[in-house]
Parts: C-alpha cells; sequence; structure tokens
C-alpha cells in the first residue's frame, strides 16, 4: 500500500520537538499540538488553494479531516504508516515519554482524583495507550478548531448530528462538535 501525499509531508514538527520534561501538565502538551495542527491546517488550506483552486471549496473539509485523523492517530499511538522509520519511532518514543510525564504528574497527588486516576491508569504503560485516548477524546474539538481556522468551506455531504445536517463554511458543526468521523476517515 502507498502512503497518502500528506502522510509524507505531514507538519507535525512540534510533536517531533517537543521535549518531554518540559511537558508538565496536559495544558503544555496541549498548545504544542494545537501549534501543529494550526500549521497543518496553514499548509493544507495553502497548498490547496494553490494547487486545486477549483475544487477547493468542495475539498477543503475533507483535506483537513484526513490530516485531523492523522494527527489523533498519532497521538494515540495508532498511527499506521510505515514510512520515515526513524522519524516515526523518535516521535513514537517522545509521544510515550510526555505520557509517562502526564501520568507522573496526574496521579503524584492524592487530591483531584488522583486515587482514580492510578486506577484506570494501572496498567496502561509503557505506551499509556488509554491515557492518550482519554487525552485526544478530551482535546479534539480545540485541535479541529486550531487546525480549521483558516479553512474557507463546507463539507459536500451532511456530517453534523449523527449524519444529519452539514457543516458551516468553516467545516464546523453548529453545536460545536468535531464532524462525524472526522478522527477516523
Amino acid at each position: 500500500a502507498c502512503a497518502p501525499f500528506r502522510k509524507l509531508h505531514m507538519c507535525d514538527g512540534n510533536l517531533e520537538h517537543i521535549e518531554p520534561h518540559q511537558i508538565t501538565s496536559t495544558h503544555n502538551l496541549l498548545v504544542d499540538v494545537l501549534l501543529a495542527a494550526k500549521h497543518e491546517g496553514q499548509m493544507i488550506t495553502k497548498n490547496l488553494k494553490e494547487y486545486d483552486a477549483t475544487n477547493y471549496a468542495s475539498r477543503i473539509c475533507t483535506e483537513l479531516a484526513r490530516s485531523f485523523a492523522d494527527i489523533g492517530d498519532i497521538i494515540r499511538g495508532k498511527d499506521l504508516f510505515l514510512g520515515h522509520n526513524q522519524r516515526k519511532k523518535k516521535l513514537e518514543e517522545n509521544l510515550k515519554n510526555l505520557f509517562k510525564n502526564l501520568y507522573k504528574e496526574l496521579t503524584k497527588d492524592k487530591k483531584n482524583g488522583a486515587e482514580e486516576l492510578q486506577k484506570r491508569y494501572e496498567n496502561d504503560g509503557p505506551n499509556y495507550y488509554q491515557l492518550r485516548e482519554d487525552w485526544w477524546n478530551a482535546n479534539r474539538y480545540d485541535v479541529w478548531k486550531a487546525m480549521t481556522c483558516k479553512a474557507e468551506g463546507a463539507y459536500f455531504h451532511a456530517t453534523c448530528g449523527g449524519g444529519k445536517t452539514p457543516t458551516d463554511d468553516k467545516c464546523h458543526c453548529i453545536g460545536g462538535t468535531v464532524p462525524t468521523y472526522f478522527d477516523y476517515v
């Protein structure tokens, strides 16, 4: 199988260069992921306008959705792309360490639900897949907003409200949710 072009030139540099020791909270990580998503969205928007202006309005949400799903897969440790092996290994190792640090931070105090978190994630290391999944679910809408901040277009079919209503002209659902299935394109 061949990789989609977007996977060969994905703008995930912010994710690659995060230093795990600098991530002391979920907020630090969120800022870096939002920056990566924003730059990725801007790059896709600019390139699609430049290379396919005729079909831009009907394609932009789809292109952004695919890249959004890629970022979600990377964060959650479910990326199936086999190219750039060394780069991918470095990024995955970095993410494992980031989530290990987040786990330590979340569970260090005995207040604010730390005991429940320890129980939820007690067998989650060394990959921290459950913590990564939970983090993504908690932050995916903000990542979508960052990715689509420069988008101008609507998804080509109804994808909001369980597939009953269309997106607005910024690829967003009226209720403020990520359009259905955009994590799994």
